[in-house]
């Protein structure tokens, strides 16, 4: 392990490996932590505290509930949640009874939400209540035989939760009438609070996720996680931010949604092993109210997307020193590459220091990530973790390792990484091979073993014979004071194949398209230069704010399309 160049950029008293592991999972460290401080908070959601014993009681009875309705070990259970506090409690109480958690998107249309449940196979839902009747409707589709109903206000302070009923619920659609033989969680909780626990035992090996993939290349499939592969994960990151994630006391702020790799594992696992409250923001696209999250509760750890740091640095509360980041410690970008305009903006606003971060939903968080007090290069995505091993090799056949400094397709080899994907043998043996990893991500690594992402693979333009990665483009188009977002990508050309086109969101400036052309034929190689530039009002982007290419290459090939109604 000693010959890895990343590990002469590690900050002082990184171990360069955790092995051997513990023999244990997430409800261990849970058990432990319960035993040793069980009035602790865990969770913290809209000013209220709940403890390791509030939530070790929830769990129980969700557990009980769950074997009481024939659940056994190695079934599925969908859940459809924000980041609420039934989200952890319900992700603990599905382990405690054998089964395998799998959240969903909550955001998915009818037909994505379908597709999910017939991937998973789950058999039964646990949703928010708006959801429900979404759910209904496609459960004949679909193995479900139950769903449970949690209602958001069910764990907010009473006063909260008097406002909400009287002014959210019903315009929110927060209060669902139930058909026959579903039921309400708050009812299902206290009904099975004193039965007894399932007669499962729960090891390290067994199953515990199911995460479903981005999808934004096309098909979503399910990776699965072990019990060992989240305690793994969770352990590399506490061991990365030891030195100043206090246990107990320093919060992290979940803004991922917990259906992501970077909110499951990287928040939940971390805060479970390392003993971090965790605060829970339902919605981080309503800025107003995570500022005003960040003011009472001062996290100390904050991840997020790119579009979150830069919304909260243009926010008036940011701006005018109301709301403020002095107990941030570290701020980590991930999910979608981190331009500098944002961090640099970011930074300025509010004097806290912002990073970036790598990993994937199939290597389970197996992560990149900058060095809490090292050197943070323009362009890296940080180091490999402690037992991460990242390597170069060609991308087109990929088994030559490339040359430090020489781009090629990203592999990993880590003990966490996915086993598979659920029941697809096919496409898993596409992605694993020999143990690595193919992340179908373009980089390379420095001599000091800072990784660089160029671009996805598969979103790699050839214009007549040139290479052109889209970041590169991405990140001359947002230097531009009038740009404030941009998507950059190749669409079918007669002539060379692909041609580069860039779709621009400006910042209320003046500007035209071939005023940025003009701009970036200044900065950039000729045939890097955008040949099309669309200015537009938004741009798609998916729940946790990733940009979504294959959206606007979708529109652009239907404009080629013939008109069928002609």
């Amino acid at each position: 392990m000693d010959k890895y160049p990343w590990f002469k950029s590690y900050d002082a008293g990184m171990p360069h490996t955790l092995e051997p592991y513990a023999h244990k999972t997430l409800l261990d460290c849970f058990g432990e932590a319960l035993s040793e401080r069980p009035g602790s908070p865990v969770l913290l959601f809209k000013g209220r505290k709940m403890s390791y014993r509030e939530i070790e009681y929830l769990s129980n009875a969700v557990a009980a509930g769950l074997a009481a309705n024939r659940v056994k070990k190695g079934d599925r259970i969908a859940l459809l949640l924000p980041n609420c506090p039934q989200v952890v409690f319900c992700h603990l109480g599905i382990w405690k009874a054998g089964a395998i958690a799998s959240p969903i998107n909550p955001l998915y249309s009818k037909s994505e939400l379908e597709h999910a449940l017939k991937e998973c196979g789950a058999e039964i839902v646990i949703c928010l209540s708006p959801l429900y009747d979404m759910v209904k409707q496609i459960q004949p589709r679909t193995a479900v035989r139950l769903v449970i109903v949690a209602e958001i206000k069910e764990h907010l302070p009473w006063a909260t939760r008097l406002g909400f009923t009287l002014l959210q619920e019903k315009k929110g659609h927060h209060k669902a009438k139930l058909k026959k033989g579903d039921v309400d969680l708050a009812a299902f909780a206290r009904q099975f609070r004193n039965s007894p626990q399932p007669e499962v035992k729960v090891g390290p090996s067994d199953l515990a996720l199911l995460l479903f993939s981005g999808g934004t290349t096309g098909t979503t499939e399910a990776a699965v996680g072990t019990h060992h592969s989240l305690y793994m994960a969770g352990l590399q990151l506490s061991t990365w931010v030891r030195e100043i994630m206090v246990p107990w006391k320093d919060i992290i702020l979940a803004t991922v949604p917990m259906f992501h790799v970077f909110g499951n594992v990287a928040l939940m696992s971390t805060a479970i092993v390392n003993r971090n409250p965790l605060a829970l923001v339902p919605n981080p696209r309503d800025i107003n109210d995570l500022a005003d999250t960040i003011r009472k509760v001062q996290p100390t750890f904050i991840p997020g997307v790119p579009t979150m740091f830069m919304a909260l640095a243009n926010h008036p509360s940011v701006k005018s020193g109301r709301v403020n980041f002095k107990s941030a410690k570290f701020c980590v970008a991930g999910g979608a590459p981190l331009m500098t305009v944002v961090k640099d903006k970011f930074e300025v606003a509010t004097g806290a220091r912002l990073v970036e971060g790598y990993a994937l939903t199939e290597s389970m968080l197996a992560a990149v990530i900058t060095p809490v007090f090292g050197k943070q290069k323009e362009g890296a995505v940080g180091l490999p973790l402690p037992d991460v091993i990242i390597k170069i090799v060609d991308a087109d056949i990929g088994e030559t390792e490339m040359k430090t400094g020489e781009p090629g397709e990203i592999v990993i080899k880590a003990p966490q990484i996915m086993q598979s994907y659920w029941q697809r043998p096919r496409e898993t043996a596409e992605m694993i091979r020999d143990g690595w990893l193919y992340t179908g991500d373009i980089g390379y690594i420095d001599g000091d073993g800072y990784l660089y992402i160029q671009s996805r693979k598969k979103n790699m333009i050839k214009c007549g014979g040139f290479q052109v990665w889209p970041r590169q483009v991405e990140e001359v188009l947002h230097s531009h004071n009038a740009v404030v977002d941009v998507i950059v990508a190749g669409i079918p050309d007669a002539y060379q194949g692909e041609a580069v086109k860039a779709w621009v969101v400006l910042d209320g400036i003046p500007c035209t398209a071939e005023e940025l052309r003009t701009y970036c034929k200044e900065r950039l190689t000729g045939y890097k230069v955008p040949r099309f530039i669309e200015i537009r009002d938004t741009l798609p982007k998916s729940a946790i704010g990733k940009p979504l290419s294959r959206i606007l290459l979708d529109e652009e090939l239907a404009k080629t399309q013939p008109n069928k109604a002609g």
